[in-house]
């Protein structure tokens, strides 16, 4: 069984031979679904690389003992032929194989990162593991091993297969001279390989913890150098503060690796020093063998290409196993994203989901993110009813952007239901379910494309449909601001992946302000103008009261029939809504109309009216 580092608390489970044996399977059906011809070739060309060096040693040998017995002339023409020819080939094979694993390498990683990403997409269908950091870590792995792992493992089988022709090669040709130099190799070789063993399962123990500094010292080094926080970087005068915290986590980092080259170093050396040994006392042992007359000159000179071969077989064999067995290691956490258990349950025959016509209903609905967590929503039960507008107020961490979350089914509810015309949302395949559903959430994205793709991904059919994402855009009241930049539609909303930085030339891209983004964000939830719900999180949160004001104007006329949940911390914005629902601690308190809700004297009402109050100023005398 192996050792493989289970978290950062230093924790192991145990790889099982049976499981490694798995992960080179599925290595190995990567190399054929890839590339099946340049798979046999390279096995053909390791065989045939692994045996030239004995032909090598045997031929000139021949050559050598013709010259001193003077055989005839033809024979050692012959025999100088085939040397040269096996001169060229070792030359020549070398190279081949390089190229063929290189080509090998770069057609399986295709296959290999295709594989998981499909995985993690079509298995994750939720939040859950994505935000646990545990797995995340493990992803990353998984993400490198993708791209890398299968390849790297099958360079290394063959060449092992290669060095391991080499050295059987070689071995029979110093069995033929004294069975007993071939015990002091063998036993030489064990302590070898139990320590590249050894030194794979450190290599990869540090791997999973620098890791963890890794992700820490990426987070830093983006803070330093990503436009969108360095105006408070600067402000604050941040940069030397966060640049510490980058340069700790590398020190970390680097610590750790520097005591696994340590140990390298130490182990590799006194392997050398055995290797020195072993050999030194076979050429004592051949050239007294010489001189007694035991061994011809040919004999002697095979001998010594024989040492060599067997330790460098050895020594590759030893040292591409631990690279082999380190791949295999990492491929684990590749086979753990890819066979990963759905973090939503889909039934096996999904119910269809039908167009909303009754309305969606929370039945005694708990929810928390995690078993050792507290509860976020602690039995809500909540009616939206079809065609009607209802809003959530309440305080920060109140549960408002939960219920977004579960209503998209980004998460199972911990007890209880949600309903969507009666039939439960667990019964749904989640992706025709979020088909229905048009979003624009709090912490909206803005994706480093072009203006237009960053609305039409809302609805990827109509992602090339110019006179949908405009009239998205107009809705969203954005479409003014689009046409006025350098290519309008087609600018490209960055400026990470251009060589140019002069914002005057039309080539580069362009920044958003944070409202104009906002309106982006919700022209790419208009996209999906037909859907059943529309969600509105926060939609006005980064404009100025002119534009929130439009907005909501826009907002309440594309609204009018449909169902629609509105969430917001600006209670005016609310007040036309249908129903009114107050959560604070995860309950709901109060729920009705804007003005039942102010009858009431309670939690609406004392921020409704701490809100009007910014906005009522004495009058001067």
């Amino acid at each position: 069984m192996i050792g493989l580092p289970g978290g950062p608390g230093g924790t192991t489970e145990r790889i099982t031979f049976r499981v490694m044996v798995g992960h080179a399977r599925t290595a190995a059906a990567l190399a054929l679904r890839a590339a099946p011809w340049i798979l046999v070739g390279l096995l053909a060309l390791a065989v045939a690389t692994g045996l030239m060096p004995v032909a090598v040693a045997w031929l000139t040998r021949l050559v050598l003992d013709g010259l001193i017995l003077s055989r005839a002339e033809a024979v050692l023409v012959w025999l100088t032929v085939a040397l040269a020819a096996a001169g060229i080939a070792v030359v020549i094979l070398p190279r081949l194989i390089r190229y063929a694993e290189a080509e090998l390498g770069r057609r399986v990683r295709v296959h290999a990162v295709d594989r998981l990403y499909r995985a993690v997409n079509e298995r994750l269908r939720g939040l859950a593991k994505l935000e646990d950091p545990t797995f995340h870590t493990r992803l990353q792995l998984a993400q490198q091993a993708g791209g890398t792992g299968p390849g790297d493992l099958l360079t290394n089988a063959t060449g092992i297969g290669r060095n391991a022709l080499t050295a059987v090669g070689f071995l029979a040709t110093l069995w033929l001279m004294n069975p007993w130099l071939v015990v002091a190799v063998a036993v030489a070789a064990v302590p070898t390989l139990r320590a590249e063993i050894l030194l794979s399962r450190l290599r990869t123990a540090t791997m999973w913890r620098v890791g963890y500094a890794g992700r820490r010292q990426y987070f830093y080094a983006n803070l330093l150098s990503e436009p969108r926080g360095a105006k408070e970087i600067r402000l604050f005068g941040l940069g030397v503060f966060f640049r510490d915290r980058m340069l700790h986590e590398l020190h970390s980092a680097n610590t750790d690796s520097r005591a696994v080259d340590r140990k390298d170093l130490k182990i590799q050396t006194l392997l050398a020093l055995l290797g020195a040994v072993t050999a030194g006392g076979g050429l004592v042992w051949a050239v007294m063998a010489s001189r007694s007359g035991q061994l011809s000159v040919g004999d002697v000179t095979v001998f010594v290409a024989a040492v060599a071969g067997v330790q460098g077989g050895l020594s590759g064999i030893v040292s591409q196993f631990g690279a082999a067995h380190h791949a295999l290691m990492m491929l684990d956490h590749y086979h753990v994203a890819t066979t990963v258990e759905p973090d939503l349950p889909v039934p096996a025959a999904p119910t269809p989901v039908p167009a909303l016509t009754v309305g969606i209903e929370f039945r005694d609905v708990w929810f928390r993110y995690g078993p050792d967590r507290p509860w976020v929503l602690r039995g809500v039960n909540l009616t939206i009813p079809a065609g009607g507008a209802a809003a959530l107020v309440g305080l920060n961490g109140s549960g408002k952007s939960t219920v977004v979350k579960l209503l998209c089914r980004l998460y199972d509810p911990g007890r209880g239901e949600i309903r969507w015309d009666g039939v439960d949302l667990r019964e749904f395949d989640p992706a025709e379910l979020r088909q229905r559903i048009g979003t624009v959430f709090q912490d909206y994205t803005e994706y480093e494309l072009s203006a237009a793709e960053n609305i039409g991904l809302g609805d990827l059919t109509g992602l090339r449909d110019r006179r949908r994402v405009e009239a998205a855009a107009h809705r969203a009241g954005v479409h003014e601001t689009l046409t006025k930049l350098p290519k309008g539609y087609d600018t490209m909303l960055t400026r990470m992946f251009l060589e140019g930085i002069d914002k005057e030339d039309a080539d580069t891209g362009v920044l958003l302000s944070g409202g104009q983004g906002q309106r982006l964000a919700l022209a790419r939830a208009l996209m999906r103008d037909d859907r059943d719900l529309l969600i509105l999180d926060e939609p006005s949160s980064g404009l100025d009261a002119e534009a929130e004001a439009e907005i909501h104007v826009r907002l309440r006329d594309h609204r009018a029939g449909r169902t629609s949940l509105l969430i917001s911390h600006r209670l005016n914005t609310v007040r036309d809504a249908d129903r009114i629902v107050v959560l604070s601690d995860g309950q709901i308190v109060e729920c009705g109309d804007h003005p039942t809700l102010l009858a009431e004297s309670g939690i609406y009402a004392r921020l409704f009216n701490l809100q009007a109050q910014g906005y009522v100023a004495a009058a001067p005398a």
